[in-house]
């Protein structure tokens, strides 16, 4: 039942789960729903414990990358994106080498769901720290930014503008122009290019997260020294 309780009662569920209504997570057994949240490898994909997809599987968690568009509602800008899914072996190095192209100073975003009550999350920034120092910290915080459901990263160059989110769901996705390097890396990580491929977030999914985790959050924030609200994706 452990790993059953760490999903279900420490659990931050998005969009309609947030808003209580039906699931197909309700009418199952517990022990159907125990056994598919046990699961965490899809072929050759291997999910972190941060989400779980629906047990229909509309949605099947496979490792690829497409490109997409980001729309600025108040500016009405288009920024060109790049969003991934990568295996879990591989997919914090991955991460990290995907921060290059920013340059050798960086503004950080850190995201928190934890302990909201609605959907959503908050957004808390940090401006210029040097990127090599923030990779260091990053590796102190591996395991909460793989597995923890409720805890997202955003770093960023505005003079560039360039900008890579490593989100909740564990999605990799980059935005700006030109995007020729993110996809060199990512080809480098055989993460191949699929204009069709769906992600976790389009489909119902379920997050894990417990105290644990929403604690080491507390403890990054506190030595990144962020106490700034984020307005939102660089434009």
């Amino acid at each position: 039942m452990g790993f059953l309780k760490r999903f279900l009662r420490n659990v931050i569920q998005d969009e309609a789960m947030a808003a209580l209504a039906p699931t197909s997570f309700d009418e199952l057994p517990e022990e159907d729903l125990e056994t598919h949240l046990h699961i965490d490898r899809y072929g050759a994909f291997r999910l972190t414990d941060a989400v779980r997809p629906s047990y229909d599987l509309k949605v099947k968690p496979q490792q690829g990358y497409r490109h997409d568009t980001y729309r600025d509602p108040k500016q009405g800008t288009q920024v060109p994106v790049l969003m991934a899914a990568a295996s879990s072996e591989l997919l914090f190095d991955l991460f990290i080498e995907l921060l290059d192209p920013l340059g050798n100073e960086v503004d950080v975003v850190i995201e928190t769901s934890h302990y909201r009550e609605t959907a959503g999350h908050l957004d808390l920034y940090r401006e210029r720290i040097d990127l090599p120092v923030l990779k260091s910290l990053l590796y102190d915080y591996e395991d909460l930014l793989l597995n923890d459901g409720c805890t997202g990263i955003a770093v960023l160059n505005p003079a560039a503008p360039h900008e890579v989110q490593f989100d909740e769901h564990k999605l990799l996705i980059c935005y700006g122009k030109p995007l020729v390097e993110f996809e060199r890396i990512l080809a480098s990580y055989r993460v191949r290019r699929d204009e069709q491929i769906q992600f976790i977030t389009e489909a119902e999914h379920v997050h894990s997260s417990n105290e644990h985790y929403a604690e080491a959050f507390e403890d990054l924030k506190m030595r990144l020294g962020i106490d700034s609200v984020y307005g939102g994706p660089l434009v």
